[in-house]
């Protein structure tokens, strides 16, 4: 694998006491080996001058399979939104729909600087998002998504728990580890709602047993809430504990409604929430309390959710509106830059137990990063705070360059592993048929 001398860059590290050094970094195979490069030889060269270099975003709720999905599904409540549109449209999907999705959904993921996912797929076809994540270079861990209840679920995506436990771990078994570690698997039950009691605790006992992360989402809405204590008498964070599922390896999207016993579970058990801000304001779900968990010490990290109900994949839009949500509730203090950075980066790396191999600029730590252009218009004058300019004023066509595992993924803005004209081309190709196939008028 090529050298790769990154020179003259503002260094934005995320390191323990976020240093900002100016610099040349060097990445040698997979690894960031110079911090302080100067003089150093490499075989590419990248000039980054005026820019800012930063750890590649993590986003840790994100779904691949719903890119086609993209202004199909606006202006309705969760329930409604799944039972309406988005199940039917899952289940139309096909092995080409689904391949299509993940790569118009990589390509946008890679353009805004994003260099890894914890990603739920679908019920079916997800060894397709699997083989874009291998062929495109980037970094994700990916879920197959579970479902063996629920009313008004179509037929394509009821299963039987013990096939969708086998065919999880076949999955698991295929991918878990691909690509000296780029690739990884999760457990990925869709919510409390769609899953049995008995597939959340075999789903507990196997990713324990098999060390992998289980993602999933929990108290998104008041409606679902409702559902899930009417069902089980617990609220949801409590139910997930009383199956099993709760801890470091696990991962709780959205966290919107919330109560104070259900905060100290998630202190206690040391469980990750994924707050998506932009996805809980656009589905009406209300605000996520990131405040009252940052200050109990929860590890809070960030995602776009999907295409389907944000209907970006940027994480600077997540960053900017997590941090305004707050000051808006709590006062102007709030969430200052700095964190909401924190929590795009290293609290991601956090969130997947990969904290000592990405989420900041270190020498040893594997090489993903993204180049960030400052001197534009709408980041003009050069300010006092960088991470200021990053959070609050810079925006996804300000990255240049993208690595991840040392392997250069955009230069200049050109995508390097996929054609960005054929991804559009087929993205509008299948979102045509499978929207056909869902009947959805």
């Amino acid at each position: 694998m090529a050298s790769i001398l990154i020179k003259q860059g503002l260094l934005v590290t995320m390191d323990a006491v976020d240093s900002v050094v100016r610099g040349d970094l060097l990445i040698e195979n997979d690894r960031i080996t110079s911090i302080d490069a100067m003089g150093r030889a490499a075989d590419i060269v990248i000039d980054a001058t005026d820019c800012v270099v930063i750890p590649g975003f993590i986003q840790t709720h994100i779904h691949l399979c719903q890119t086609l999905f993209r202004g199909s599904a606006d202006d309705l409540t969760l329930i409604d939104w799944l039972k309406k549109r988005i199940w039917p449209m899952e289940a139309a999907h096909s092995a080409q729909s689904i391949a299509a999705s993940a790569r118009l959904g990589v390509a946008e993921l890679i353009k805004g600087g994003t260099t890894c996912a914890l990603t739920m797929e679908t019920v079916n076809h997800t060894r397709e998002v699997f083989r874009v994540i291998e062929e495109t270079g980037f970094r994700a861990t990916v879920g197959k998504c579970m479902m063996d209840k629920g009313d008004e679920v179509p037929t394509e995506l009821h299963e039987q728990t013990s096939d969708s436990i086998a065919e999880s771990i076949s999955l698991l078994d295929e991918w878990h580890g691909k690509e000296n570690g780029r690739i990884r698997y999760c457990f990925a039950p869709r919510f409390a709602v769609s899953c049995t009691r008995s597939l959340l605790e075999t789903v507990a006992r196997v990713a324990r047993e098999r060390g992998v992360m289980v993602h999933t989402h929990a108290s998104e809405n008041s409606t679902e809430c409702q559902i899930v204590e009417a069902e089980t008498g617990l609220r949801n964070v409590a139910y997930f504990q009383n199956v099993g599922l709760s801890g470091k390896h696990v991962a709780l999207a959205h966290c919107v409604h919330l109560d104070d016993d259900e905060i100290d579970l998630l202190r206690e058990t040391g469980t990750n929430v994924v707050h998506c801000p932009s996805s809980n304001l656009k589905l009406g779900s209300g605000i996520a309390p990131i405040k009252r968990l940052l200050n109990e010490g929860i590890c809070v990290s960030l995602g776009a959710d999907g295409a389907a109900c944000n209907n970006r994949l940027d994480m600077f839009t997540e960053m900017r509106t997590a941090a305004l949500l707050q000051k808006a509730l709590h006062g102007p203090e709030v969430l200052p830059a700095k964190r909401a950075l924190r929590m795009a980066t290293i609290d991601g790396a956090m969130a997947l137990g990969q904290e000592k191999e990405i989420g900041s600029l270190e020498v040893g730590k594997r090489a993903d990063l993204s180049i960030i252009q400052v001197n534009r218009l709408h980041t003009t004058p050069d300010p006092r705070d960088m991470l200021s300019s990053l959070v609050y004023s810079a925006e996804p066509s300000d990255v240049q360059t993208v690595i991840v595992d040392g392997r250069v993924l955009m230069r200049d803005r050109q995508l390097l592993t996929m054609n960005e004209a054929i991804v559009i081309g087929q993205a509008n190709l299948e979102s045509g048929k499978l929207l056909e196939r869902a009947q959805l008028g």
